[in-house]
């Protein structure tokens, strides 16, 4: 993602660029979708998807009225919190910039949580913190903490809030019992003034998110055979398998010693429940629908299924550090909930660009190989939709396109087809239902820095 200033413009479905606008007004809101038919259900796990994930669906070849509503969102992907009743247009919001204090620490402060005694772990632990990575989670973290530093607070939480930002590096069982040697430990950080509207806690929660992010792509590298990430070779490639999978173990490790010490209940079981989604997200990408026939035919669950997969494996982390970063300051409910929503709807538009990004950008734009999805035998949000109104689909679908000629085929129906317009159009229907959902949050520049986020998701390139 890029963090740079510019003018910002939001990308309408039809590639159109569209001005700013200063109002997020409801009446040009997509109309409410059909409900999908059918009951999504895992053969694992048999349960119905929450009403939450039940998105707005642009079904089949659009209708001219249909489409320009769906279109005509792009034009009001902008809060107030950018651009004031009457000021017109006002400059682009770096959203790096307002925690740019913050940020500053997060590499070094990751790095000294994953030493080791074991010279080859430590090296193969810190790997992927030595290139220089994107941070977008952690920047959310930290945007979201210093947004809702305004909001209301609720007084029952504010003893768990002084608890979870007093001794974030202290142990809480000896030493001794933990066999547990770091000798990295100790963390940088500026002195934290008495005022300051991001907590030390919530500092070492960004950096956590961070850790189960890397940690993911540790063993994702793995599960795809991947030779690169991040301009170097992959760590699987420069360890091998074995020591890849256990260097993503020790993250994971060290991230929950750091949740515990965080002494928040509630926030542990929100970042633990992540490593869970985590797994079983990546269990049911293993899958392009419920069943896994052989030869599919599209369904209303077909999307469901993958919208449901793309929470787990991308949106939960976002939406719950996002919640566990407005707990952590003492917020009340309306505020927690509201981070959640906001980071639950970006995580899903970032996933979506993220798959069509897939099909309209080349290997050198992109930095990683073009069609990497298809080549997995992943059925993403473009083809998903294609294939409503193309049944040849189905068959490369069912054999996860493993023929000769496969993979090229269907990128040729995707791209003879509207799936790429209604991917962008359900991208920015998230989007929207992002910022909306903070829009209650006081006018700040961190609540700007939020929206950015959304915005700056639908235009990124790579």
């Amino acid at each position: 993602m890029h963090l740079g200033n510019g003018a910002a413009v939001v990308r309408g479905a039809r590639g159109a660029t569209r001005p700013r606008v200063s109002r997020l007004r409801a009446s040009t809101a997509v109309p409410p979708a059909p409900a999908l038919s059918g009951v999504w259900a895992c053969s694992e796990c048999r349960r119905a998807p929450p009403q939450s994930l039940r998105a707005p669906f642009h079904s089949g070849r659009p209708r001219p009225s249909a489409w320009a509503a769906a279109v005509s969102v792009a034009g009001n992907i902008v809060s107030n919190a950018i651009t004031r009743a009457g000021k017109g247009d006002m400059p682009s919001i770096d959203p790096l910039r307002i925690v740019a204090k913050e940020m500053k620490f997060l590499t070094g402060n990751i790095r000294k949580l994953l030493g080791s005694g074991h010279p080859s772990l430590d090296r193969a632990a810190k790997y992927y913190t030595q290139a220089e990575g994107k941070h977008v989670r952690p920047l959310i973290v930290l945007l979201m903490a210093r947004a809702t530093s305004l909001c209301p607070k609720a007084p029952q939480r504010q003893q768990a809030t002084l608890q979870a930002s007093a001794a974030i590096d202290s142990s809480i069982s000896p030493l001794s019992i933990l066999s547990d040697w770091n000798p990295s430990a100790v963390a940088e950080a500026e002195p934290t003034p008495a005022d300051a509207d991001i907590l030390p806690s919530q500092r070492r929660l960004a950096e956590i998110t961070e850790l189960i992010h890397t940690a993911s792509l540790l063993h994702d590298d793995v599960i795809d055979h991947s030779v690169a990430r991040r301009g170097a070779p992959s760590a699987n490639l420069e360890f091998g398998n074995k020591m890849a999978v256990l260097a993503g173990d020790f993250l994971l490790g060290r991230a929950s010693v750091a949740l515990a010490r965080l002494r928040h209940p509630e926030v542990v079981e929100l970042l633990a429940t992540v490593i869970a989604n985590l797994v079983e997200g990546e269990f049911m990408q293993l899958k392009n629908t419920a069943r896994d026939e052989t030869n599919p035919r599209w369904s209303d669950e077909t999307l469901t299924y993958y919208l449901q997969k793309t929470y787990l494996k991308t949106a939960s982390l976002i939406s719950k550090s996002c919640r566990a970063s407005a707990l952590l300051g003492g917020a009340d409910a309306q505020t927690v909930d509201a981070a959640y929503l906001y980071g639950k709807n970006l995580g899903l538009a970032f996933q979506l660009v993220d798959d069509l990004l897939d099909y309209t950008r080349s290997e050198k734009e992109l930095g990683k190989p073009a069609g990497a999805d298809l080549e997995l035998g992943l059925a993403t949000a473009p083809l998903l939709f294609a294939w409503k109104t193309i049944p040849e689909l189905g068959a490369l679908v069912g054999r996860k396109f493993a023929n000769d000629g496969d993979v090229a085929r269907a990128r040729d129906l995707v791209m003879q087809s509207d799936g790429i317009q209604q991917t962008r159009a359900l991208a920015e229907d998230y989007a929207q239902k992002a910022i909306a959902a903070i829009d209650s949050f006081p006018a700040s520049e961190a609540k700007d820095g939020l929206v950015e986020m959304a915005v700056k998701t639908l235009q990124r390139k790579k």
